[in-house]
């Protein structure tokens, strides 16, 4: 069973942990989740930097969206000096995101360090190998995963495919069905060309017909075009709502609405979007 967590953001945008000067940028830009990287985005020279200048990321007394920290793997020795950073911090993030992720072994890691008496940051895990697929459904059992995220460069490294859609759909319908399987959300991969609006609504569309909650993101700009696909629209929350009181009134039975047939299925997945438009549980 899992805690229960805080609702994510939509639009997650991830910002280098040795530059500053864009940490109140990525916070305004609209994003729902902000998280400073002090793993792939730093070089191992100056990671001990990274690990002091992310801690200014935290400082806003009243930030705009959720803040997270993208960490080293906890298995590896950067990795165990930023838990130890991390348990000293006075602003303390809001979600972790664990890399390189195989194991609940490294979730419960990294709530072991950090987690105590009024603070339990949500944990997220970074999913990007063969082995991670191989291991999901202990991997989103684990008790205190607030969500999944798809790392499709390095899976795409490792397996020597390409990044394009199709070389990806397995893992991303395979991920999906695990991640709904433990009640946990799932992020998508940032789309990694900057220029290319057309390119990331497209892909933006493609991962929310598959069950992504949400998308990634490396380029403020690129917010607006997630939370845009991402947040229903007024049509399908009406169209929702239409269907939850189709049901009541039918108890449940198979009935219609304009003109579709629908019953128990369509029921459970329009309940579920009028609950998370209403916040609740």
């Amino acid at each position: 069973m899992h805690t229960s967590h805080r609702r994510p953001g939509r639009a997650w945008i991830i910002t280098p942990g040795l530059r500053p000067e864009r940490f109140t940028t990525a916070q305004n830009c609209g994003a729902g989740v902000a998280v400073v990287d002090i793993e792939d985005s730093v070089a191992r020279a100056d990671k001990q930097t990274a690990r002091t200048t992310a801690e200014e990321f935290f400082a806003q007394p009243d930030p705009p969206c959720a803040l997270g920290i993208r960490i080293n793997s906890p298995l590896t020795l950067d990795g165990a000096k930023d838990l130890v950073a991390l348990a000293t911090y006075t602003a303390r993030p809001d979600m972790i995101v664990v890399p390189k992720v195989e194991s609940p072994r490294d979730i419960e890691l990294v709530a072991g360090v950090l987690d105590g008496d009024g603070y339990t940051p949500d944990i997220w895990a970074l999913i990007e190998s063969p082995r991670a697929f191989d291991n999901l459904p202990a991997i989103t059992a684990a008790p205190r995963l607030g969500g999944v995220i798809f790392g499709s460069a390095d899976y795409a490294a490792t397996v020597r495919c390409g990044t394009g859609w199709d070389a990806l759909h397995f893992a991303r319908s395979a991920l999906i069905n695990a991640a709904t399987t433990a009640n946990i959300p799932v992020i998508d991969a940032p789309t990694w060309e900057l220029d290319n609006p057309d390119a990331l609504r497209r892909d933006a569309e493609r991962a929310k017909e598959l069950g992504f909650y949400g998308k990634g993101c490396v380029h403020p700009r690129h917010t607006g075009v997630i939370n845009d696909v991402f947040t229903p629209s007024e049509a399908e929350i009406a169209h929702a709502r239409s269907i939850v009181a189709a049901a009541e009134a039918s108890g449940d039975g198979v009935t219609s609405v304009d003109g579709q047939m629908v019953g128990s299925p369509f029921f459970t997945r329009a309940r579920k979007l009028v609950a998370d438009v209403d916040g609740t549980p």
